[in-house]
């Protein structure tokens, strides 16, 4: 795509780079527009291709404290000298990955910037990420002359991520533009939950059994559990189901052939490890034979495996990592929804003479079962 000369892009709107505002009705109707809009509370806002800083000054007398940002080194100039007098920061980069470091805002607002970018809905995934729980992304769009974003595209990228969207018609109103309008301008306010939703990452293990052993690695170079026995492991990828997570990295660390067929669900365990955050491990089985099997394991990653090795799932090595070893004890004893919860102080590596953290959950009574790793049949 052809980079866009911001300056250029800027002054090609049927109105002026000014956004109109130096017209005192105009002015009016927008300092009306965004009271309504912006919080009643002095608020941190974040204004992304602000132009001329119009919009960031009327902002600014409605007591809100404003960061602006702008790609063109012109406008900036421009800004700085109108918001001159104010505590209004105003910085040069990219209105998509805007400069502002860790910082949070409690309104983001961009006017006429987002169809202009080269991917909109990575800049608006990008946008709520620097949104405080609670706050609100205004943008101000339309489709001018058949180019623009129409407000049900917009709409649909924003309102998955946010807790609603309020939509609102602006075309019909003639004082914000200084003149009648008859294509599509809008503005859309995206309110962000009260509450972050929670996430966190899902994990794979593999429990390759032959017979009543079962294949560890020892993990080395990873900078988490070095030295330590686990189960071949990794993370699911965006857009990956668990299954399909669990064939690759079995592929990547050991070099596992696998058909869907081949893997079995284990357990499912809910996890804390020592002062980390929560993820969710999918445990699978999967049955090797060596004079069945088409494929033989051995380690594909030696820069984050020092070996791998066969061990009695009835007599597990002490050195493992805790949470992979309170794993394969749940599955041989038939559980299959377990939760485990260190402590902050506890220990990465499985403690023999320590309190188990992991606790069994109850499920639906189908029948008769028994341990899975009793089973020594395919």
């Amino acid at each position: 795509m052809t980079p866009i000369d911001w300056d250029d892009a800027a002054d090609s709107f049927d109105e002026e780079p000014d956004h109109g505002l130096l017209d005192p009705a105009v002015r009016k109707a927008w300092t009306a527009k965004l009271a309504g809009w912006l919080p009643t509370e002095p608020s941190r806002v974040l204004d992304l291709g602000c132009g001329t800083g119009s919009l960031a000054l009327l902002a600014t007398e409605l007591g809100h404290r404003v960061t602006a940002v702008d790609l063109s080194p012109r406008m900036v100039g421009l800004a700085r000298a109108k918001l001159s007098g104010t505590d209004t920061e105003v910085l040069v980069g990219d209105a998509a990955r805007p400069p502002v470091g860790e910082r949070t805002f409690d309104v983001i607002m961009a006017r006429h910037v987002l169809w202009l970018l080269p991917d909109p809905d990575r800049a608006l995934t990008h946008w709520l990420s620097l949104l405080r729980p609670g706050g609100r992304l205004i943008l101000i769009e339309g489709v001018w002359s058949g180019v623009g974003l129409p407000a049900t595209r917009v709409t649909m990228s924003v309102a998955p991520l946010v807790e609603r969207v309020q939509h609102e018609h602006l075309s019909a109103d003639a004082a914000l533009w200084g003149r009648a309008v008859d294509d599509e301008r809008y503005a859309l306010i995206a309110h962000a939950a009260q509450r972050r939703r929670h996430t966190e990452v899902v994990d794979v293990h593999l429990i390759l059994r032959r017979g009543g052993e079962v294949l560890l690695a020892r993990r080395s170079g990873t900078g988490y559990g070095d030295g330590l026995l686990n189960c071949p492991a990794g993370h699911v990828e965006d857009g990956e189901d668990v299954r399909a997570a669990m064939m690759r990295e079995a592929a990547e660390e050991i070099g596992a052939q696998l058909d869907p067929e081949d893997v079995r669900t284990a357990l499912v365990m809910h996890h804390r490890g020592p002062g980390g955050r929560p993820r969710t491990g999918w445990f699978f089985e999967v049955r090797y034979d060596a004079g069945r099997t088409a494929w033989e394991p051995y380690n594909r990653e030696p820069e984050k495996c020092s070996g791998l090795s066969w061990h009695p799932l009835s007599a597990l090595p002490d050195d493992m990592v805790a949470y992979c070893r309170a794993g394969l004890e749940a599955y041989r004893a038939g559980e299959r929804f377990v939760i485990h919860w260190h402590d902050d102080a506890d220990s990465i590596a499985h403690d023999p003479a320590g309190v188990s953290r992991a606790t069994p959950l109850a499920r639906t009574d189908t029948g008769a079962t028994r341990g899975a790793g009793d089973r020594e049949g395919p």
